[in-house]
């Protein structure tokens, strides 16, 4: 008979739930998805009740798929999207719709925590900016705008811990979820008792506090007869979604440092003690492991600015792709590989969506400067590479100045191009390590958060041998010193255009 870690990665298209031997090796591995509901401009909602149907039916489909027995599992756990706002009855039943993270209608409850708090001291606090983006601020919102709910509220939840009260019966989250409410005091691990206070929260409405290690519980009857697990088989709280890939990438010692290239970006690095920038351009989660501080910047359009060409300028490729069964991105890579590092000084800037960090502009658009009558396609594909490295070098000098970073592991789809891969490296002055699962890192953090909680591995270390690194590609040195040049002249270039942004956005 095996052991083995059941862990659920609550995304926001959907639950993808996969097995781990107590190896490390994935075993199998189901995706369950849900819907999402777009009740009005800027508002972004779930069921949770779809959440629970997602956990319960993958979970039975895996045990099937994998022939394993709820004999065989020894903890489950979990990695879930974040910065959320979910409020239950004292059954842990839903009073409404979850409001989700990408959900922006809180813009007047982010000015009252402004207006009372203060930006800088929010920062300072909890590690973030004030933002609608965060779950104080969607919390404020169901105050004032839906008050026949928030007065009935037992508990707010996000969409992890509303699972594991599911499972267990505890209402009950951990330090990484909660370091993404602008509630948390990121120093102190308590809810912060001088914004609750300005802002009139009562501390009894959030969920008792814990590492992401502990076990919250072990799974009911109730819950052992809707999934199919074992009566008692040990909950581990798990973690939010960053933090648990952070430690799938690897990053569970100091000064570690990764990179995700999926849609959008970020870059994140495993400190002692909070990064706080000056023009509070990163921000800061609390590590699966909570003696580690996640210092971060996450950048709006990375992929997404790669996917925009494919989808505009590509259309040969994508028919030579279809003809030949290769992926549209491989032949895209070796057109890359003909243009010369600096695309013949043409420079993007990949603001297609706006900017969080570095910029923090939401009126910030995409540009080409630079285009010449000589500008060849390969040197635009190439550009749209390096518009992104260069923009993701803004956040990595300022985590690199709070402490050495000697090199950066990147993980997500973006991974899989090793010509953006070199183009970074060359860009950041830093070799750029490429591990052996690209897109499972949040799952394997969730599954080492529990081998641990349950004692099955000695600590955060083994993801060293789960996620090894396949290859390290070193900077070269000429394509370097072209691109140190090109990265003041992309920042200086943003700086010409944020008048043209300005006026844009008010016509």
């Amino acid at each position: 008979m095996g052991k083995y870690i059941l862990a659920h990665d609550l995304g926001t298209s959907g639950n993808k739930a996969s097995l781990y031997d107590t190896t490390g090796a994935l075993g199998a591995s189901v995706l369950y998805e849900y819907p999402t509901y777009y009740p009005d401009v800027n508002c972004v909602e779930q069921d949770a009740e779809d959440w629970w149907k997602a956990v319960c039916d993958s979970t039975r489909q895996l045990m099937e798929k994998a022939n394993v027995s709820p004999k065989e599992i020894i903890a489950v756990s979990f990695s879930a999207q974040m910065m959320g706002c979910l409020l239950v009855d004292k059954n842990g039943d839903p009073l409404s719709n979850m409001i989700i993270w990408a959900d922006m209608r809180a813009k007047a409850q982010e000015q009252a925590l402004i207006d009372r708090v203060g930006m800088e001291r929010v920062y300072r606090i909890t590690g973030h900016r004030a933002s609608a983006s965060y779950s104080a601020a969607k919390l404020l919102w169901m105050r004032d705008n839906r008050p026949e709910v928030y007065g009935r509220a037992y508990k707010m939840l996000h969409a992890k811990d509303y699972i594991i009260h599911k499972l267990t019966g505890k209402f009950v989250t951990d330090y990484s979820d909660a370091s993404g409410t602008n509630l948390l005091d990121l120093e102190k691990k308590t809810w912060s008792r001088e914004i609750l206070d300005a802002m009139e929260i009562p501390e009894g409405l959030l969920p008792e506090l814990h590492a992401s290690t502990d076990i919250a519980g072990g799974i009911t009857a109730a819950a052992a007869a809707a999934t199919g697990l074992l009566e008692g088989t040990p909950v581990v709280i798990g973690g939010g979604d960053g933090s648990c890939a952070c430690v799938g990438a690897g990053v569970v010692r100091e000064g570690k440092t990764y990179n995700v290239i999926g849609s959008s970006s970020w870059i994140s690095c495993a400190t002692r003690k909070p990064v706080f920038d000056d023009q509070m351009r990163t921000f800061n989660w609390v590590h699966l492991d909570p003696q580690y501080i996640t210092p971060c910047g996450t950048m709006q359009a990375a992929g997404y600015s790669f996917s925009w060409l494919k989808n505009t300028l590509c259309d040969s490729e994508a028919a030579l792709a279809k003809e030949t069964g290769e992926r549209t991105y491989s032949i895209i890579d070796r057109e890359i590989q003909s243009a010369p590092a600096g695309s013949n000084k043409l420079l993007y800037l990949p603001y297609l969506l706006g900017e969080r960090s570095p910029r923090w502009n939401k009126d910030a658009r995409g540009a080409f400067v630079g285009l010449s009558v000589t500008s060849t396609k390969a040197e635009i594909l190439r550009s749209v590479l390096e518009g992104v490295g260069y923009n993701l070098k803004i956040i990595l000098d300022i985590l690199d100045k709070s402490i050495p970073i000697e090199e950066v592991t990147v993980i997500g789809g973006g991974a899989r191009s090793a010509v953006w891969m070199q183009i970074l490296a060359d860009i950041w002055q830093k070799p750029v390590a490429v591990p052996r699962y690209l897109e499972e890192a949040t799952s394997i953090g969730a599954a080492v958060c529990a081998g641990v909680g349950v004692g099955a591995f000695e600590s955060f270390d083994v993801i060293d041998q789960i996620n090894a690194t396949q290859t390290i590609l070193q900077p070269n040195p000429e394509n370097a010193a072209i691109y140190e040049k090109l990265f003041a002249a992309f920042d200086t270039a943003y700086t010409g255009l944020l008048s043209t942004y300005d006026e844009l956005a008010k016509i």
